[in-house]
């Protein structure tokens, strides 16, 4: 019996891996297509216990949104999706109106792309959060 929920464990992480493959070939496949047009600022969002949130802005030379895109759910089986009502606004003009049906976490990743956006653009280097699996195995220096 133990043999048998241990392969299922087993059976269970390589679907997961292979899974979560094809989702990170689907975002690059996309992040590809968008910084062809252009630079690509993104934000992100994570949620605790609700779906997390990826936003993709395609800007060209002047700051103006050509395309905009985000990737929300909590499962390997979440894609890219366009959305909508940003294109052709400027990226450092966004206002609040512009967030009118928006959900909460998408709106979050946008100001995280905005900051992103503003620490690059001034030469700086972004900080990488540290995840759980950082606090539980410290790098040493």
């Amino acid at each position: 019996m133990i043999w048998f929920l241990i392969v299922l464990i087993g059976v269970a992480w390589l679907v997961q891996s292979i899974l979560g493959f094809f989702q990170i070939k689907h975002f690059n496949k996309k992040y590809a297509e968008m910084r062809s047009m252009g630079r690509v600022a993104i934000g992100k969002k994570t949620g605790r216990f609700r779906a997390g949130t990826v936003v993709m802005l395609c800007i060209d030379k002047r700051n103006k949104i050509l395309k905009a895109a985000k990737m929300q759910g909590v499962t390997v089986f979440s894609r890219v999706r366009e959305l909508k009502g940003f294109e052709g606004k400027y990226l450092l003009k966004i206002s609040e109106e512009d967030f009118n049906g928006v959900d909460k976490l998408t709106r979050l990743a946008i100001h995280d792309a905005l900051r992103s956006y503003d620490i690059i653009s001034q030469g700086g280097e972004l900080q990488v959060k540290k995840g759980w699996i950082d606090y539980l195995i410290p790098k040493k220096k």
